[in-house]
């Protein structure tokens, strides 16, 4: 099952038409569950019917066999009503979580779009919209069937009490589409009501979802209190706005539940005083009374449906805004790359990007270059570059061009990309699930084989994470890689990235969360591992042990390359370049 394609770029999502297209793309199964659910509706209005019948043609005359049949055929219809009803509840709850599940891969492949996404929504919204809102908006198919039944149910009550007598089924039919009618005037602010609290939601899960990620930061410069205040008042405005949804909300609910009791009530005081003066007997009596108990719930749902489908509206809004965001990037025809190009060349020319300026640089095939930067915005921003976050030519105030293999980042197809540039943040994601599904990416016959797996362990001296647990590489890994200390997930990122053996691996302060002598077999087992394989490396650090291990270092000082040459020449010509690794 996969997502079907978006709106055309000109075609502007609204919630509206997120709602329309969860309807139109379900129709099959939202038809025949709604078809069902209003066939049950009608059965429920035929119990009291059937039981007014049998009161007045077995019951009274007192005929057993009479008695027997009409107790046969309630039986049966209950059978019908309650097989109606599992079969149509099905249906719906099939259409739900398939149109829940196609909303959340839809909103997942938009956020996760490799050209990136202009929203203000933070991380911690985006993912309370790719699943609590895609559940809120796929639940209108909820709503449809309740209402189709409740109509057809309010319908064929009035139709009947019209055959018994002509005022009780007019009261129905009149009296009940005007009263609920008046009940949805409140539905705008109902609906404007809910959006800013699942909004005040969101910003506090943002909030959250950021308090927690750095919650070890946080930790180590004390300020646990601060965020702690910072969490208190976010989450007494969410509380706020929840309350004042929830005020009326829970008004209109009671309106709607005192209107419907007293319809009820109407109708069978109505119902009673006919009787008394002769006009119904005692099974149409029963029927009427029976009919009206019905009723209510019907009615109440007529009436709290608007409060539903404000909710569903309100999370299809902010469905249609991620639908809607445009890309960071400006997407690039993949090309095949130049003949003349080795694959591993890495080439920077005039690069020009916060603290990069006019930095050109050029990269050999095989060549392990360790670069050092005066400033961490520096390293920061050569990153962004190298790892296509910010790309030339998509601000003024960045310029120059990068080629990896004879291509532009923007030109290697995605599914390439992995295999022929692979950047490695110094701050990686760790995910739930095990250490395997942690280290090896890719299923089938791009899955790396054993061998391979084992030496990029040894090369990051990730092996000891390994031999810490008896069930090995299918250890259970906590999101963020919680369940592992600092070092432990720095080396897994590390021994990952080295799984995936590209042709140019950029890696960014690979060692600060280990000990002198793990970064020493570290920076030995890169070297060995990449070199062994012919393959390109850069390492952006201050690692002694890294840049002792490189090729080549490159200075870098006010944006552009300061001096080069092998760390022992830099240490003993270069004061500036002493004084940056010593620090």
């Amino acid at each position: 099952m996969t997502a079907p394609e978006s709106n055309p770029a000109t075609d502007a999502w609204t919630g509206f038409g997120v709602l329309r297209r969860t309807v139109s793309r379900n129709v099959r199964w939202l038809a025949s569950g709604t078809a069902l659910i209003c066939l049950h509706q009608l059965c429920e209005v035929s119990v009291p019917v059937l039981i007014g019948v049998i009161v007045d043609r077995a019951v009274a005359t007192g005929s057993v066999p009479a008695i027997i049949g009409f107790l046969g055929a309630l039986a049966a219809l209950f059978v019908v009503l309650t097989t109606v009803y599992r079969i149509g509840a099905r249906l719906l709850m099939f259409a739900i979580a398939r149109e829940s599940h196609l909303l959340r891969v839809e909103l997942g492949r938009k956020i996760l779009d490799p050209l990136g996404i202009r929203t203000e929504y933070k991380s911690g919204e985006l993912l309370s919209i790719s699943s609590t809102d895609a559940d809120e908006t796929s639940y209108l198919l909820d709503y449809v069937p309740r209402v189709a039944g409740a109509v057809v149910g309010t319908v064929a009550c009035g139709a009947i009490l019209l055959t018994i007598d002509v005022p009780l089924g007019l009261m129905v039919l009149i009296g009940i589409p005007v009263v609920v009618a008046g009940l949805q005037l409140t539905a705008p602010l109902i609906a404007k009501r809910v959006e800013n609290q699942q909004a005040a939601i969101g910003r506090t899960s943002a909030l959250a979802t950021d308090l927690i990620s750095g919650h070890r930061p946080l930790q180590g410069i004390g300020a646990q209190a601060n965020a702690a205040a910072r969490y208190r008042v976010a989450s007494r405005r969410s509380l706020g706005a929840t309350l004042h949804a929830a005020r009326l909300q829970s008004m209109h609910a009671g309106a709607a539940a005192a209107a419907g009791a007293m319809a009820a009530m109407a109708v069978a005081v109505a119902a009673a005083y006919f009787a008394i003066r002769g006009g119904l007997s005692v099974g149409e009596l029963i029927t009427v009374i029976g009919l009206a108990q019905f009723l209510i719930e019907p009615f109440s749902l007529l009436a709290i449906v608007p409060s539903w489908v404000a909710e569903a509206r309100a999370s299809a809004n902010r469905v249609a805004n991620v639908l809607n965001a445009g890309t960071r990037h400006r997407a690039q025809i993949a090309a095949a790359a130049r003949g003349d190009a080795e694959p591993g060349t890495l080439t920077i020319r005039d690069a020009v990007h916060s603290g990069i300026d006019g930095l050109s640089l050029q990269v050999r095939p095989g060549e392990f270059l360790a670069v050092l930067t005066a400033d961490a915005r520096e390293a920061s921003a050569l990153i962004d570059l190298l790892s296509g976050e910010v790309r030339s030519g998509e601000s003024p105030d960045t310029t120059g061009t990068i080629h990896v293999s004879g291509r532009t980042i923007g030109e290697i197809p995605h599914g390439q990309r992995r295999s022929v540039l692979l950047v490695e943040h110094h701050h990686s994601a760790l995910f739930s699930g095990t250490l395997r599904s942690n280290l090896v990416v890719t299923d089938g016959d791009s899955a790396p084989d054993t061998d391979a797996v084992q030496d990029a362990l040894a090369a990051s001296c990730a092996v000891d994470v390994v031999a810490l647990h008896a069930d090995g590489l299918d250890h259970p890994v906590a999101e963020r890689g919680a369940s592992l200390s600092g070092g432990q997930r720095q080396r897994w990122t590390l021994a990952r990235a080295l799984v995936a053996d590209p042709d140019v691996l950029v890696l960014h302060d690979p060692t600060t969360a280990v000990d002198a002598v793990t970064e020493q077999a570290i920076a030995d087992g890169i070297r060995a591992l990449r070199t062994a394989r012919g393959r390109t490396t850069v390492v952006i650090t201050s690692s002694p042990a890294l840049l002792a291990a490189a090729d080549r270092v490159v200075l870098v000082r006010d944006g552009r390359i300061h001096s080069e040459g092998t760390h022992r020449d830099l240490v003993e010509g270069r004061a500036e370049y002493r004084e940056l690794v010593a620090r």
